[in-house]
């Protein structure tokens, strides 16, 4: 099985890796000990993100084609409309083919410098998210997917119109939506709701980051684009000068929503990894996620 939802449709439970492109050569020594260190709990499929603004194409292009011949794991590449006309984006879509990459998870992409930035298509590029998930499906016979905003999009005006446009991306074609960074379970379920009242029934997979660090918390704040729960703040916070007691906690409180999501039948949980793999295979060996294929 080589698409994303072949991978998840299954009996059971799975769990994904995201990982992001390296900057330099130890970036990428980093980077390759942890997809070695998570390959033997085979991941349904893993990613690599494509950086703020389209800036590391090559390095992500690079990566996912080693993934793709030197090991088991199933790829999924990111793609974003960012800075690149059209041709351009065929190209890209082209090289991911021809290295036998078939899962593209297609995004707009933020505006490079500043996520909150006015967005400026390219001359003769894309303007949407879903424009690029018609591209690629006119290009092969590649499984997409999408992101997904359980608070909804920093620019949309309000959640219905935001589910209005997460709709239009599954009617242009995509297979699946990635939620970004949420605080409680009950977030993610009201996103999986409100597209199934808007009569979609497309597979929704939520992204979860193991809180490991003060870092790590302040990173989900940031990429969640929401405030996080006081309750959760008091169970980490005391804990800042004690790094092995907040990582327990962080751990413990990933574990916790990861259990109450699988109760509510997810199909698959996808791990933002930071480029490291200890944490994510602490909390899928906790839940009993490994491995996907028998």
């Amino acid at each position: 099985m080589t698409s994303v939802v072949e991978r998840i449709r299954g009996e059971r439970p799975v769990f994904s890796v995201e990982f992001f492109p390296p900057r330099d050569a130890a970036d990428e020594a980093i980077l390759w000990r942890s997809v070695r260190e998570l390959e033997p709990f085979d991941p349904a499929y893993m990613s690599i993100t494509y950086g703020a603004g389209g800036t590391s194409r090559d390095g992500t292009i690079r990566n996912i084609a080693r993934v793709a011949t030197e090991t088991t794991l199933v790829p999924m590449a990111h793609l974003t409309a960012v800075n690149h006309s059209v041709a351009e984006l065929r190209n890209v879509i082209g090289w991911y083919a021809a290295v036998g990459v078939r899962n593209i998870l297609a995004l707009r992409g933020d505006p490079p410098g500043d996520p909150y930035g006015e967005w400026v298509a390219h001359p003769e590029g894309l303007n949407y998210a879903e424009e690029l998930v018609e591209l690629v499906r006119s290009l092969g016979d590649f499984c997409v997917g999408v992101s997904a905003f359980p608070y909804g999009h920093p620019r949309s005006p309000d959640l219905d119109t935001d589910t209005e446009y997460l709709v239009r991306k599954f009617r242009a074609g995509a297979d699946f939506g990635i939620a970004q960074l949420f605080f409680e379970a009950d977030d993610f379920l009201r996103l999986r709701d409100r597209v199934a009242a808007a009569g979609c029934d497309a597979m929704l997979i939520p992204g979860v980051m193991p809180l490991t660090t003060p870092r790590t918390l302040r990173k989900t704040i940031e990429l969640s684009g929401a405030q996080a729960p006081r309750k959760l703040l008091d169970r980490l916070e005391p804990l800042t000068e004690n790094a092995k007691a907040f990582r327990a906690e962080g751990i413990d409180v990933v574990t916790e929503l990861c259990e109450r999501l699988l109760a509510e039948g997810v199909p698959d949980l996808h791990f933002y990894t930071f480029n490291r793999s200890k944490a994510t295979r602490e909390v899928v060996s906790r839940l009993g996620l490994v491995p996907a294929r028998t």
